[in-house]
């Protein structure tokens, strides 16, 4: 019979770059085999492989995802929203870059995960709901492959479980500041049918930070009005 305990907790395998909060781990593979590299459909440019993917968050870990491609020379390939979350509302992430040196793909993932502990701070969980939020100033390629955010302009995200909650979220946020639109996605649009209601936004970033702010203090009092206070897995940043 394998004994499980002789593996080691601290992982010493080439591909293992670390991890980081909302169950989020970092591997990079060198020399993807050919043969599953033309299965994942993310084309064949690149055989050196980042994977960033995690159980809870989705915008936190693609703005810090966003943040570590703008720093190195690598590519995001795919991003995926898994209905997963440990059983909340929102969304798990995996996302897969592509680079041509192993190095700077492995740079990337690890920068990401070090984000992923800032930004992981605006994501607020109890036992009545799950609420998200983020902010860029200058949205990259990652946030314009997830949401549609143009190059440059500042974006926001909002996440509301149950969906009834992000859907005020939204109303109240796009009213308090001229923003625009970028992405709406329900249980049925959008996700992998998950309890939720999202909006990315742009525009000018104080306008973008104002309504995000506007949709965190309408989330919180909604989803404390259900009972519970949220747990927050990291220290909020906005």
């Amino acid at each position: 019979m394998h004994d499980i305990h002789n593996i080691s907790t601290s992982c010493t395998r080439t591909e293992f770059v670390g991890t980081a909060v909302l169950d989020t781990i970092g591997l990079v593979i060198s020399g993807v085999d050919d043969s599953l590299l033309q299965e994942m459909n993310v084309g064949t440019k690149y055989h050196c492989l980042g994977l960033f993917s995690s159980r809870t968050g989705a915008a936190g870990q693609i703005t810090a995802i966003d943040d570590a491609v703008k720093a190195t020379n690598t590519e995001v390939l795919s991003i995926e929203l898994p209905r997963d979350t440990k059983g909340w509302g929102g969304h798990g992430n995996y996302i897969v870059l592509g680079g041509n040196d192993v190095s700077d793909v492995r740079h990337a993932i690890s920068l990401a995960l070090e984000l992923t502990n800032k930004y992981a701070g605006e994501v607020y969980i109890s036992e009545s709901g799950h609420l998200e939020f983020a902010f860029s100033a200058s949205a990259g390629p990652a946030i314009h492959k997830a949401f549609g955010t143009p190059l440059g302009e500042a974006f926001g995200f909002m996440a509301g479980s149950p969906a009834a909650i992000g859907l005020v979220m939204a109303d109240n946020a796009v009213k308090s500041a001229a923003v625009s639109i970028t992405k709406y996605m329900t249980p049925n649009i959008g996700t992998s049918h998950s309890n939720e209601v999202i909006i990315a936004i742009s525009g000018d970033a104080s306008a973008v930070k104002a309504a995000v702010l506007e949709g965190r203090q309408t989330g919180l009092e909604l989803l404390i009005g259900m009972g519970t206070y949220p747990e927050i897995p990291g220290t909020p940043y906005l």
